[in-house]
C-alpha cells in the first residue's frame, strides 16, 4: 500500500485518476493498456483484485458480451464488458486483462439476481478504452460533458412505419426539460433525432454518447424527423451537472426505464405521443416494451412496441407497476400478459429463466 492524492474522479466511468504522493524506493512494474475495441465474445480473460480480503486473486473466464448497457447514473448508461471469469467484492478497482496481459477493463460491478453479493458467473468491466477518453480531463482535474435537456428512448421497431421510418435509427425524445437547450432550439416529444452535429444517431445510446463529447458551449445543428417531415435544428449544448439532473428527475415516470424483472425484456413509459402513434385508446395506461432480448423465452412471445396492460390479470399502469409485478415472478414461472399490440389487445404468455 502506498500513500496517494486523489486527482479526479469520474463517476459515468467509475473511475478516479490517483498520483502517489510517496513514491516507493523501487521501480513499479507497468500495466501496459490494451485496445478493448478489439475484444469479442469468447476471448480469454483474467481479472485480478482482493475479493473477500484475498489478495492478489486471479479469476480466469471469457468474455461473454459487449456493449451490455449498464446504468451509472439517472438516465446515463455505460457501454460494458460482461465476463464470466469470477467477480466478487473486493475486486472492484481490478483490472481485466487480456492474454497478452493488458488492461482492457477496470472490473467495476456483479449481477446478483437477489442472490446476495457473490459471483454467478456475470461480472461487469468498464471499457479500458472508455477510461482513455476521459484520462485527459481527470489529470485536469475533472470531467466536463455536454447535455441538451431531453429524455430519449429507442424507437419500437414494430412502430417504424409510424414515425415514417424504413430501418431502425434515431432516438426518440420522450421529455424536453423546460427552458434547456433542446427547448430552446425548438425541440418537442415526439421527434426523433437522426443526426448531431453532422454525425449519424443508430440510438438511445449512441445519441447520449455523441451529446456528451460535445462541448458545452458549442451551438450544433442537428437534424431531426417530426410528423414525417425532415427538419434541421440548431441547439447550444449545456454542461453535464449529474447532480441537478439526477434532482431535476427523480421520480419522474417519463425518465424511467427498467428491466423487466428477469424476462430479458426492457420496460419504458408509455408517453402520449408514443401512445397516440401506437394508436393505444386514450386513456389506457401500461409500460410499453422497448427492448427484446432476441436469446431469451419472451422474445418468442413479445416484441418491442407492445404495451403490458396486465400481468397474471392485475393491471399495470407503469413501468414502476409492470418491473415489481413481473419481478415478484419466482424464476421458471410463467407471466401472464394482456398486451396492445398492432390495434387491438393480445394475450402472451412468458416464462422467467
Amino acid at each position: 500500500m502506498y500513500p496517494a492524492a486523489i486527482v479526479g474522479r469520474d463517476q459515468l466511468t467509475d473511475s478516479a485518476l490517483i498520483k502517489l504522493t510517496q513514491m516507493p524506493p523501487h521501480p513499479l512494474q507497468e500495466a501496459k493498456l490494451g485496445d478493448s475495441s478489439q475484444m469479442a465474445p469468447g476471448d480469454w480473460v483474467m481479472a485480478i483484485g482482493n475479493p473477500f480480503n484475498f489478495n492478489y486473486t486471479i479469476s480466469v473466464g471469457v468474455v461473454s458480451a459487449i456493449g451490455r448497457p449498464m446504468q451509472v447514473a439517472e438516465q446515463r448508461w455505460e457501454d460494458v464488458i460482461q465476463t464470466d471469469a469470477a467477480i466478487n467484492p473486493g475486486n472492484s478497482g481490478g483490472p481485466l486483462l487480456n492474454l497478452r496481459g493488458e488492461v482492457i477493463g477496470i472490473n467495476t460491478a456483479i449481477y446478483t439476481a437477489g442472490q446476495g453479493a457473490s459471483n454467478i458467473g456475470i461480472g461487469f468491466a468498464i471499457p479500458i478504452n472508455a477510461i482513455r477518453g476521459v484520462l485527459p480531463q481527470l489529470e485536469k482535474g475533472k470531467v466536463v460533458r455536454g447535455r441538451i435537456g431531453v429524455s430519449v428512448q429507442d424507437i419500437p421497431r414494430d412502430a417504424l412505419g409510424e414515425f415514417g421510418l424504413r430501418e431502425k435509427k434515431g432516438a426518440l425524445v420522450a421529455t424536453v426539460t423546460p427552458n434547456g437547450p433542446g427547448a430552446k432550439a425548438g425541440l418537442e416529444p415526439g421527434d426523433v433525432i437522426l443526426e448531431f452535429n453532422g454525425k449519424a444517431v443508430t440510438g438511445r445510446n449512441n445519441l447520449v454518447q455523441i451529446v456528451m463529447a460535445t462541448a458545452p458551449g458549442a451551438t450544433v445543428p442537428m437534424r431531426i424527423l417530426r410528423d414525417k417531415v425532415d427538419k434541421v435544428l440548431s441547439v447550444t449544448v449545456e454542461e453535464l451537472n449529474l447532480e441537478a439532473e439526477s434532482g431535476s428527475t427523480a421520480g419522474g415516470e417519463a425518465q424511467q426505464e427498467e428491466t423487466g424483472g428477469g424476462f430479458g425484456i426492457t420496460l419504458g413509459p408509455l408517453g402520449a405521443d408514443i401512445a397516440r402513434r401506437l394508436q393505444v385508446p386514450p386513456g389506457t395506461r401500461g409500460a410499453l416494451i422497448t427492448d427484446v432480448d432476441p436469446t431469451s423465452n419472451a422474445a418468442r412471445s413479445v416484441r418491442p412496441g407492445d404495451v403490458i396492460l396486465k400481468v397474471n390479470g392485475q393491471a399495470v399502469a407503469s413501468v414502476t407497476e409492470a418491473s415489481r409485478a413481473l419481478g415478484a415472478i419466482r424464476s421458471g414461472g410463467a407471466a401472464r400478459l394482456l398486451l396492445w399490440r398492432a390495434g387491438q389487445e393480445q394475450f402472451a404468455v412468458i416464462t422467467k429463466e
